[in-house]
Formats: structure tokens, sequence, C-alpha cells
């Protein structure tokens, strides 16, 4: 018996005494059952193992899988079939009665489908939408599907809006993964105010439990060097100034966004980059004062300018 932890299913037994064991997951018999009691959690699952590489065209056919591969990001998770064009396998026209019995298939099949799964396509289309105002990567985005799933499987979605929860749950999987995307940015993507995304977050890590690390100062200066094309030499001697910095320890409770634009632009005065603070502001979201202040404690703390 093959047994390892699942991360696509967050299921847990009820029993008081059973809180201690893990959830055990069965590959062989696509099962999921308590360490403890075990009784069955989950049964029939897809199978998500990886498959073998094949290098000829007769291995590729007796490897490969049909279709492409789940995605959390998805409502049904691409397991749905579809109903295609009014064609059949060769490619001809359907008669005229046969095209209007798939017609009322299809119609169906759309009025068949539960409230739920039409919420979360309307949810994942405006994921998608986020992800490429903010060039988020793939596997950033399926872990923000797996935390709005989780949220709609909480009841968090009750006096709330999809369009809130959604940048919520996609600013959690940016601070899990480290990504450098402030919450003005998530709202500004997602046309929703900072103050209901902020009150949203909140939500979501007290109930679900979330524990997000803070992010990395250091990967705000790459971001916004980036946008402003400075110039290489400007952008590692930023990295030392914050590296400086933090021996000091002056950045803690310092906003991250703030201390990497004022070393940035202490940065930008030694190697002769003439671009004024409010430049800095515009491009980070912070306020020049505060990049200012950031900046003379810096100055004052390292002698590096008299």
């Amino acid at each position: 018996m093959l047994g390892n932890y699942s991360s696509d299913y967050d299921v847990k037994c009820q029993l008081d005494t059973c809180e201690t064991y893990p959830a055990i997951t069965d590959s062989e018999r696509g099962e999921i059952f308590c360490g403890g009691c075990g009784l069955v959690l989950v049964d029939n699952m897809s199978d998500i193992s990886h498959e073998n590489n094949g290098y000829s065209s007769e291995d590729f056919m007796k490897m490969a899988r049909t279709g492409p591969a789940t995605s959390l990001t998805m409502n049904d998770r691409g397991l749905s079939t579809v109903i295609g064009t009014n064609k059949d396998s060769t490619g001809k026209a359907l008669s005229g009665k046969t095209k209007y019995e798939f017609n009322r298939l299809r119609t169906w099949d759309q009025r068949s489908k539960s409230r739920q799964t039409a919420s979360l396509s309307k949810a994942f289309t405006k994921l998608h939408g986020m992800k490429t105002k903010l060039g988020i990567s793939n596997n950033v985005v399926e872990n923000a599907a797996y935390i709005y799933r989780k949220a709609v499987n909480a009841k968090l979605t009750r006096g709330r809006t999809m369009n809130s929860l959604i940048a919520a749950s996609l600013y959690a999987a940016c601070r899990e993964n480290n990504i450098p995307r402030t919450l003005d940015d998530i709202a500004e993507a997602g046309n929703i105010e900072r103050k209901i995304l902020s009150r949203d977050l909140r939500t979501i890590i007290k109930k679900l439990e979330l524990n997000l690390n803070q992010y990395n100062t250091s990967s705000f200066i790459s971001k916004i060097s980036n946008n402003m094309n400075l110039k290489e030499k400007t952008k590692r001697d930023a990295f030392k100034i914050l590296d400086l910095c933090e021996k000091e320890q002056i950045t803690a409770g310092k906003h991250p966004v703030a201390q990497a634009a004022a070393s940035l632009y202490i940065s930008c005065i030694m190697n002769g980059e003439k671009i004024s603070q409010k430049k800095f502001s515009i491009e980070s979201g912070v306020s020049d004062v505060t990049i200012r202040n950031r900046a003379v404690l810096i100055k004052k703390t390292l002698k590096l300018i008299e």
C-alpha cells in the first residue's frame, strides 16, 4: 500500500479521537482514509500521477493520457464533457432533425448545471483576467483557485462579493509564493476598494487558518528597478544597502515597498541617475514623504551620504 499526504483534498475525520491522526492517500485504490479508525473519507479519486516519457510514436500511443491535465482553475476541473459543433465524426454537417435535437441537449446541459458551478465559472474567469493584468504564473493561480474553493466550502461567500474574495485569494497565493504584488496592485487589477480587499483578506486568513509569510523586501527592489529600467549596478548597490539596513536592524516594522524604494533612490544618487522621489512614489505606490523619511534614516544610520 502506497500512503502519502494529500494536498488536493482537504478532508479530516469527524471523530474526536482521530484529530491527531492524518488523512492517508492510497494512490493504488484511489481512496483517502483516516489514519486512526480507517474510515474511507474520499473514494474514486482521479489519477494525478506523472506518466512515463515515450520517445517513439508507439510508446506515446501506449502511455499518453486522454485529454489535458486536471486544473483547479476550471469550474469542473476539466473533467466534464462538452457537446461540440453540429458535425459528425467525419466532418459532415448533421441533418436538420439531428441538429435540433443536439441544440436541445446543449440547452438542457447548460440548465442542469448547479448554481455553484456557474459561480465558480465566473470567479475563475475573473481570476484569469487578473492573472493577465498582473503577469502571474500558473502555479500561483492554481494556488489561488485552491484557496477560493476552500473559502466557498467554508461558506465565506455570504455577505461578500465574488470579486473581493477571488482577489483576496490571489493576494494570499502571492504571499505564499513570494510574488511581489501589493494590496494596491491587486485592488486595481480586480477593480475593488482596497479597504474591502483588506477586510476579506483578514477573514480568509482567520477562517482558513492560513500562515502567510512576510514579503522579501529584495523582491520589490527587482520589481521597481525593472519597471523603471534602472542600471544593473544601481540594482546591485540597492541590494547592498538593504543588506546593511537589515544588519543595522532598521527595517523592522517598516513598509517593505517603501524600504525598497528608498534603497533604490539612494543607489540612484550614488550612481548618478537623476530620478526624483516623485517618480519612485508613483511607481511603488508609496507616498514621497514616506520614501524621504526612509531615505533620511538610511543615510543617517549607514553614513552613506553626508
